[in-house]
């Protein structure tokens, strides 16, 4: 019996019970299949999908170009939907992403994405247009464990898959200004 609704029946999914490269299948049919809607998904399922990854399924998910992009700008557009404007207490700051290689800035496949956090808002664009307070250069794979509450942004940073340039003082606090959904 086909699925009406692939993007449901995403939430239904456990990755430990598919193949790695039949995640990214998955996901590739759900987000292409007209009508439907990647941001249907809810947060806490997006989130345990993530969680119950392993590194090489989540890995040929991003090395899928089109099906990359369409993951983190779905990631970039509920960052304003998690923002936490009460914890902000008047932050303002500008937070660039870098989500590609560790190594080589100039790699023509990293997405870079802007946070601009201003009047307990957080407005996210593709445009870079302003000085950053701090930039944050992150693999695919690892944004996304991050991302989704799965894996911590010290640990990251302290094992070299994570890189901050700015003022690494307000980095460290950025993950509490959202709130990040559980699995």
């Amino acid at each position: 019996m086909p699925v009406s609704d692939p993007v449901a029946a995403l939430g239904d999914l456990d990755p430990k019970k598919v193949g790695e490269e039949e995640l990214a299948e998955l996901l590739e049919k759900a987000v292409a299949t007209e009508g439907a809607d990647f941001g249907a998904l809810a947060a806490e399922d997006f989130s345990r999908l993530i969680k119950r990854a392993s590194t090489g399924q989540l890995q040929a998910v991003v090395d899928r170009p089109q099906l990359q992009r369409t993951v983190l700008d779905e990631v970039f557009r509920r960052m304003s939907e998690h923002y936490e404007a009460d914890r902000a207490r008047g932050t303002e700051a500008v937070v660039r992403w870098r989500i590609g290689s560790i190594k080589d800035s100039s790699d023509e496949r990293t997405a870079r994405y802007e946070c601009v956090l201003s009047g307990g808002t957080c407005e996210v664009r593709e445009a870079l247009a302003d000085e950053p307070r701090v930039t944050i250069t992150v693999p695919p794979v690892e944004f996304l464990k991050l991302a989704s509450g799965n894996a911590s942004a010290p640990t990251l940073f302290m094992t070299g898959k994570l890189k901050v340039a700015g003022d690494v003082g307000f980095a460290t606090g950025l993950t509490k200004l959202f709130q990040i959904p559980q699995a």
